[in-house]
């Protein structure tokens, strides 16, 4: 808590100890030096307002009058008169100066008041927050799971029935396998989601990255006439980042890219030099996403797919977020989408 404060008895201390000095000198030079009370005068002033200094002035004022010898009878009136106008002015502007102080310290107080508490209200949103994306993850999770539990179970019933012919209880233990399958990627990546690994930083060029991830994305979709191409700008500096959490993400983004792209369309990476950072753009002339979904594409569960976990780009921006860099979804002018992956630059040197 701040606060404002005057050492008053520091002051009070310190005049009475200099109208005692004074006093003796004045009396021992026989009221030569009574100039010299406006000290502790505008001392007590100070520090107790026009009361104390017409106090202390009144008190001064009678040792300058009844002093022997020294200055005439009109001039020792003059001096008190001055004494008395200083102790009254010194302490009007010190009482003026104290409720300025004191008004401070009350507003101090009250902001202090209500910073504790937007603080409190802030730390109640923040755990409201994590309870909501709880629940969110908790619904998500419940839902993708059931899923794969009706078909495993429904091929179990089948398989029930020793009627059944091979070929059909071959088909359902396929069924069952796919699906176990399915469930051990979900909860992968709900794991890589929830915690994912930590980091290992080091300075590469991206190039090389790029074209694992369009030789990997070309092999994965087969049954895809999509054409894929990197655009790589000269002199480019090299990123710092995790060339395996970086592969990962621009590899769920490319496949996304394509998997979003009609038969005989490009998908272009790209990447830059921008503001002191790296920037590879993963560039698609698909369906796109509608405007007022843009803002949840990293929500966990959220997907447009029909058959998707929304699970990877939220898992992508995380990763992301732990590099120290950021990723960005914007729709293309024309068509499409473009998902951008920014990360710290470092110099060839």
């Amino acid at each position: 808590m701040i606060r404002i404060s005057s050492p008053a008895w520091l002051w009070r201390f310190v005049s009475g100890v200099a109208l005692i000095i004074i006093a003796l000198f004045d009396l021992l030079w026989a009221g030569e030096i009574g100039q010299f009370y406006c000290l502790p005068v505008a001392g007590l002033a100070f520090s107790d307002g026009w009361k104390g200094g017409l106090a202390a002035a009144v008190f001064c004022s009678v040792l300058v009058l009844a002093m022997p010898g020294g200055l005439r009878v009109l001039d020792r009136e003059l001096e008190s008169a001055a004494l008395l106008c200083l102790g009254l002015l010194v302490g009007y502007i010190s009482d003026q100066d104290r409720t300025q102080r004191r008004d401070l310290q009350t507003r101090i107080d009250q902001l202090q008041s209500v910073y504790e508490k937007v603080q409190a209200n802030f730390e109640g949103m923040k755990r409201i927050e994590r309870l909501s994306a709880i629940g969110q993850l908790s619904a998500g999770l419940a839902h993708e799971i059931r899923n794969p539990l009706a078909s495993i179970s429904g091929a179990a019933t089948i398989l029930q029935h020793s009627h059944e012919t091979a070929s059909k209880q071959g088909k359902c233990v396929e069924i069952i396998k796919s699906e176990c399958r399915r469930l051990d990627g979900l909860l992968t990546n709900f794991l890589n989601f929830a915690k994912p690994r930590a980091p290992r930083l080091q300075a590469i060029p991206v190039a090389p990255v790029m074209e694992t991830v369009l030789e990997l994305a070309r092999h994965g979709i087969r049954d895809k006439m999509v054409h894929c191409e990197a655009k790589i700008q000269p002199g480019l500096p090299m990123a710092e980042c995790d060339p395996e959490q970086l592969e990962q993400v621009l590899l769920n983004l490319t496949i996304n890219a394509i998997e979003a792209s009609p038969d005989g369309a490009t998908v272009t990476l790209s990447a830059e030099s921008a503001a002191g950072k790296v920037a590879v753009h993963v560039t698609d002339s698909g369906h796109g996403v509608a405007p007022a979904n843009v803002d949840r594409l990293f929500d966990p569960f959220f997907t447009t797919k029909e058959h998707g976990t929304g699970l990877g780009l939220p898992v992508a921006h995380q990763i992301m977020t732990q590099m120290g860099g950021m990723l960005v979804a914007n729709p293309n002018p024309d068509q499409g989408m473009t998902f951008s992956v920014l990360l710290p630059a470092r110099s060839q040197a």
